[in-house]
């Protein structure tokens, strides 16, 4: 028998009970503005600092490290083109892993239609960023103004050599950690940082810019008259600490549960390379995500593979984790030379169950078997 899995957690985990919870609760008395005096804001004030408190602590840095952010893409925008801003005077060369998520991507396009410059850094078969490539003679360039290195991939998994690359260049990091916060212990070295809370089971429209201290980092966008100088609008008091209480579940819990997603992940990576014919598993085996794993399938197409899991009660991604409405090639895939085709992206949500996994690698053949039965090869 099926037993149908949401195999999505990647793109967005399950509101956790913790955040659902505190949701509820702060709604009715987060509503007014934390910048007021009167009671009411002194109470929203409070939640708010208690919020990012609580993940100042759950991510190893200082509360006045953290800034509330409509979303993870808006941090990321921040921390990079901020960081970006304040070493204006010393380079305008943005160095950028080729496997970075679309919004540094973005960011870097943005950037450059404003006088700037991108170096796209090359990475390995398994992902990882080449730091041997990170000489200013094999950049081709006299100096660097920002580095930009993820935390760990969001479609393949692996973990990036953060500390190593931060030694090696003469330029702040930026860290993309949308999909490694709450998952892993974040890298050291980084300057900014940015994380987004609906990827640990908060809700979506959270994010968070990590700001170091000591950081040479300015808003490059209009200001706002806010409590955080670093925010734009009204922070969105009830969600930060829904967020944060999220955060704070997924921490504690991570020494139990990040074993039983490793494994199952194993599980998934061993079955699908023994019993699907012509497939490669990609990314690191070891050094990775512990929730997630991609594998590409020859003559298949990715929008008919994932069909056909959803009709059969499995949630799966394909293509670009971010463009996968228009099915593009993956250029995460790409850039690491492997196969871009038939792409499945599973991802583990925090309670994910060994039969959910045992029933979707039971159907996974099948579903594969059927639609190459259908290519004229």
């Amino acid at each position: 028998m099926t037993t149908p899995a949401y195999l999505d957690a990647a793109s967005s985990e399950p509101l956790h009970p913790a955040a659902r919870e505190t949701l509820l609760a702060a709604l009715e008395h987060g509503y007014a503005d934390p910048r007021r005096l009167h009671g009411p804001a002194r109470n929203a004030r409070l939640m708010l600092d208690n919020a990012r408190e609580v993940v100042a602590s759950c991510l190893g840095v200082r509360p006045d490290e953290v800034t509330f952010t409509p979303s993870g893409t808006h941090a990321v925008h921040l921390g990079v083109l901020g960081l970006l801003a304040g070493r204006a005077r010393v380079s305008p060369v943005l160095a950028r892993g080729a496997v970075e998520h679309s919004s540094v991507v973005h960011a870097g396009d943005w950037h450059a239609a404003r006088g700037g410059s991108v170096i796209e850094l090359p990475v390995d078969r398994e992902g990882h960023v080449v730091a041997s490539a990170l000489s200013m003679e094999s950049l081709g360039v006299e100096s660097l103004g920002v580095v930009a290195v993820q935390a760990a991939n969001h479609e393949v998994g692996t973990v990036q050599p953060v500390a190593e690359i931060a030694d090696a260049v003469d330029a702040p990091l930026f860290m993309d950690a949308c999909a490694a916060a709450g998952r892993i212990d974040l890298p050291t070295g980084w300057a900014t940082a940015a994380v987004s809370a609906h990827k640990w089971g908060g809700p979506a429209g959270v994010g968070a810019l990590l700001v170091r201290k000591g950081a040479r980092w300015r808003n490059p966008f209009p200001g706002d008259d806010r409590i955080d100088e670093r925010s734009l609008g009204f922070e969105n008091v009830p969600g930060a600490l829904a967020s944060a209480a999220a955060l704070q579940a997924v921490t504690e819990a991570r020494a139990e549960i990040a074993p039983r997603q490793h494994a199952l992940v194993e599980e998934i990576r061993t079955r699908v390379a023994a019993t699907v014919p012509d497939v490669e598993v990609v990314g690191d085996p070891d050094s990775r995500l512990p929730h997630l794993v991609t594998f590409s399938c020859l003559y298949v197409d990715g929008e008919a593979l994932v069909t056909e899991l959803d009709r059969r009660g499995f949630g799966v991604a394909s293509g670009s984790a971010c463009t996968a409405s228009t099915l593009q090639p993956s250029h995460v895939l790409a850039a690491m030379g492997v196969l871009t085709h038939g792409n499945v992206r599973v991802s583990l949500t925090l309670d994910a169950t060994a039969d959910q996994v045992d029933s979707f690698l039971t159907q996974l053949p099948d579903v594969v078997r059927a639609i190459r039965a259908q290519v004229d090869l």
